[in-house]
C-alpha cells in the first residue's frame, strides 16, 4: 500500500469539511432567524425589547461563553436558559460565530 495516498486525500477531507461547514452554517443562519429572532430581531440589531441584548458584532469569546453559561445554569435567564439547553456545543459555536460576523450597530464613544 503506497503510503503517500493518505496525504493525497487531504484535499478531498478538506474540500468535504468546508461543505459540511457551510451546510451547518446554513442550519445555523436557519435557527437564528426562526429562533432567536423572536427576541433580538431578525438581523441582531433590533431586539423586540429593552430587556433583550444586541447580539450582532459581539465577539465570539463573549458570546460562546454567555450560551455555556446559561446552558450550565452558570447563567441565570429565564428565557435564555432553556433555549441554551436545547442547543448541543457546535450550535453554541455557530451562533456565537454567526453574531460576531453581523454588523452591530452599537457605539463605543471614547
Amino acid at each position: 500500500m503506497n503510503k503517500l495516498l493518505p496525504v493525497a486525500m487531504l484535499p478531498v477531507l478538506f474540500a468535504s469539511a468546508g461543505f459540511a461547514l457551510a451546510a451547518d452554517d446554513s442550519a445555523i443562519a436557519k435557527k437564528a432567524k426562526e429562533v432567536c429572532a423572536a427576541c433580538h430581531g431578525p438581523d441582531g440589531n433590533t431586539p423586540t425589547g429593552p430587556e433583550f441584548p444586541r447580539l450582532a458584532g459581539q465577539h465570539y469569546d463573549y458570546l460562546l461563553h454567555s450560551l455555556k453559561g446559561y446552558k450550565s445554569g452558570a447563567r441565570k435567564n429565564a428565557i435564555m436558559a432553556p433555549q441554551a439547553q436545547a442547543l448541543s456545543l457546535a450550535e453554541m459555536e455557530g451562533l456565537a460565530a454567526y453574531y460576531s460576523r453581523q454588523s452591530g450597530t452599537l457605539v463605543t464613544r471614547r
